[in-house]
């Protein structure tokens, strides 16, 4: 079977949990010790989510008095894709010897006028009271949501249009290759009449990602691996429901 696997960025970095590198390399190990069985059988494709990760590595770099501005959100993702993608590599190669690893930067198509650039959604770095998240926000020009019982940063997260790198993850994936890729949903690009791609300031969701993957690869089974009991409807609200079935339509 072809399967793709979407780790959560949570799931990587727990709610609360200090962001050691330490601490992450152990999660992954053991996300990678589940993995394995598909990993020995199938066809794996390996994506995660990086909101904890980019969210920390932003305030790193909104504090630098080095930087004349903070990197952009593109280079950040970029940056997490590369430290989080070296850890799943490394430890699925040494889980699963007898198969090649490769872990792809993945650029990730977005619309230049999708309404998501004026709504931000997306969860990135640590949690926060109430209180202090509102006076981050007041400080630093932050967008703050609820976030279960606490509070998180919120950046903009378009819809992904298409994998940039489509063509050669699925020449990977037939040539017998567990693939890393498309991590924190992939770098968010726009492309120009020209055909020209450039980022922009956003995180995409590495759910939708994975599914648009899913379908354009063919995939047989699409995992999303986090660290919450289910799928919810009207999360974070009183009438959340778990999803615990579904048909394609829904």
């Amino acid at each position: 079977m072809r399967i793709v696997a979407a780790l959560g960025g949570n799931a990587l970095l727990q709610r609360r949990d200090r962001p050691d590198a330490v601490l992450q390399r152990h999660h992954v190990h053991d996300a990678v010790a589940a993995l394995r069985p598909l990993a020995e059988e199938h066809e794996l494709l390996v994506t995660h989510g990086n909101g904890p990760q980019v969210g920390v590595l932003a305030l790193e770099s909104a504090a630098d008095g080095s930087l004349s501005s903070p990197y952009p959100f593109d280079v950040l993702g970029a940056e997490t894709q590369g430290m989080i993608g070296y850890w799943l590599v490394q430890e699925l190669g040494n889980a699963v010897p007898a198969r090649p690893v490769a872990g792809l930067l993945t650029q990730t198509v977005v619309a230049g006028d999708d309404p998501a650039f004026g709504a931000p959604t997306k969860f990135v770095g640590p949690s926060y009271e109430e209180g202090e998240a509102r006076r981050l926000a007041a400080s630093a020009d932050w967008v703050v949501r609820r976030d279960g019982e606490r509070w998180r940063r919120v950046v903009p997260s378009p819809a992904p249009v298409a994998v940039v790198e489509a063509d050669l993850i699925r020449s990977l994936l037939g040539d017998g290759v567990l693939v890393v890729c498309a991590g924190g949903g992939g770098v968010p690009v726009v492309r120009g009449p020209d055909g020209t791609l450039r980022g922009v300031e956003a995180v995409v969701d590495k759910d939708a990602t994975a599914s648009l993957l899913a379908r354009e690869l063919d995939a047989d089974l699409l995992l999303v691996l986090t660290d919450v009991p289910a799928v919810s409807v009207d999360w974070g609200t009183p009438a959340a429901r778990a999803i615990r079935s579904a048909v394609p339509a829904e």
